[in-house]
């Protein structure tokens, strides 16, 4: 009777066990490697797109909770006080903005300032039951997040323009970082998706 009662709580332990939620960078470059122009501007991106958006409403469908750093938290309401549709905050996912300093206006609504360290927040995030998380960016928060060893996947759609300067990807350090192809996909359009592992 012990046996069974041991069997049985190991299969009922396996059977409630929690997967564990990712940290995934979904995000648009230039050919040469830049997230915006200098002063933020992402005029390059006005195009049309392909049917299906690239796989934006698919991969947004398995995320609960997105990430974002100060400057690009700015510039979308920046966006939103210039009426550019499609950028307000979407309430039905949870939006962080991490700060060093919390603004002096509270946030909108279903968007939270955070203060503490990248690497508890990450792993408290992590242990909550959810979908994954979405690392909106930009270059900095992608950086402290990778450098603190919290970033799963990066899924980069690649844009067939070169535009000169910008904002990097990742902003600017030290590292060498392996990652692991998991797939490329190539649109009609000539966009191309990579889509790595973070080893």
């Amino acid at each position: 009777m012990e046996i069974l009662t041991r069997s049985a709580l190991g299969l009922l332990r396996r059977s409630v066990s929690i997967p564990m939620r990712k940290i995934i960078v979904y995000i648009t470059t230039s050919a040469d490697g830049f997230i915006s122009r200098c002063d933020g501007s992402i005029d390059w991106l006005d195009r049309p797109r392909a049917k299906g958006n690239y796989g934006m409403d698919a991969f947004y469908k398995t995320i609960d909770t997105t990430l974002w750093g100060r400057k690009t938290y700015d510039m979308a309401l920046d966006f939103q006080k210039k009426g550019v549709s499609g950028t307000a905050f979407d309430t039905s996912v949870k939006n962080f903005v991490f700060t060093r300093t919390a603004p002096q206006s509270p946030p909108p609504p279903g968007v939270e300032f955070v203060t503490e360290p990248i690497k508890p927040f990450a792993t408290g995030l992590r242990q909550k039951k959810g979908k994954h998380i979405w690392v909106m960016g930009g270059a900095g928060i992608i950086a402290s997040f990778l450098d603190e060893g919290e970033i799963d996947e990066f899924m980069i759609h690649v844009i067939p323009k070169f535009i000169g300067e910008g904002i990097p990807l990742i902003a600017p350090a030290r590292r060498t970082v392996p990652l692991k192809l998991i797939s490329s996909t190539k649109f009609s359009d000539g966009v191309v998706e990579l889509h790595y592992a973070v080893r």
